[in-house]
């Protein structure tokens, strides 16, 4: 099924990218990183309730606004990759003042254990910035949101706890395997296409 709309917020003070998908007359906000408030306003103006919260994985810069989402969304599920469970939660995964930590998640679902999210996404595995990073794929729309997983030009750090340069690498051969005019959403900066990065990537 296609997306009926889409809009990204550049949010928080590391300029993550947070995206709000329709599809199928449902909401989904993928990596909430901050400003649950301008991300509520974009739902509300539309009439939209969310019907969860997608992760690409769960450092505290894409994961701040859950509690205030949360609060103003009560039964709002959040989903993300089984290994970073642990990391979403932890009381070091937090930058204060900004990023004070997520504490408790209320709702909090694997990939491979929710069965209620987008039609037609496709969660592609691929760890190496995060133990259990994922890529959302939306083939029907050929658009990949990429986490942190792959930027224009350069591909997400493997220096922080958890960090893997050869899972990385083999992460980024399966989006080597998508089509060239997949539009590439990342975590941070510009978006892309997976046909520029094989041109201009090194990692690539």
């Amino acid at each position: 099924m296609k997306i009926s709309y889409r809009q990204t917020l550049q949010v928080g003070s590391y300029g993550v990218n947070a995206t709000v998908l329709v599809i199928g007359g449902r909401a989904w906000i993928v990596d909430p990183g901050s400003e649950g408030d301008r991300i509520a306003e974009l739902l509300d103006g539309r009439s939209l309730v969310p019907a969860g919260i997608l992760l690409t994985h769960a450092h505290f810069d894409h994961v701040g606004a859950i509690p205030e989402l949360q609060r103003r969304y009560p039964g709002l599920p959040v989903v993300v990759g089984d290994a970073d469970k642990v990391v979403l939660c932890h009381p070091m995964n937090c930058l204060p003042p900004e990023y004070p930590g997520v504490g408790r998640v209320e709702g909090l679902l694997s990939y491979g254990e929710s069965g209620s999210l987008p039609e037609g996404m496709e969660v592609i595995e691929t760890p190496g910035h995060t133990p259990g990073g994922v890529c959302l794929y939306f083939p029907e729309d050929s658009l990949l949101l990429s986490g942190d997983t792959l930027f224009a030009g350069s591909v997400g750090r493997t220096d922080f706890p958890g960090g893997n340069m050869t899972a990385l690498m083999a992460s980024i051969e399966k989006l080597k395997r998508l089509p060239d005019d997949t539009s590439v959403i990342p975590g941070h900066g510009p978006t892309t296409t997976i046909g520029a990065e094989k041109s201009g990537n090194p990692f690539f």
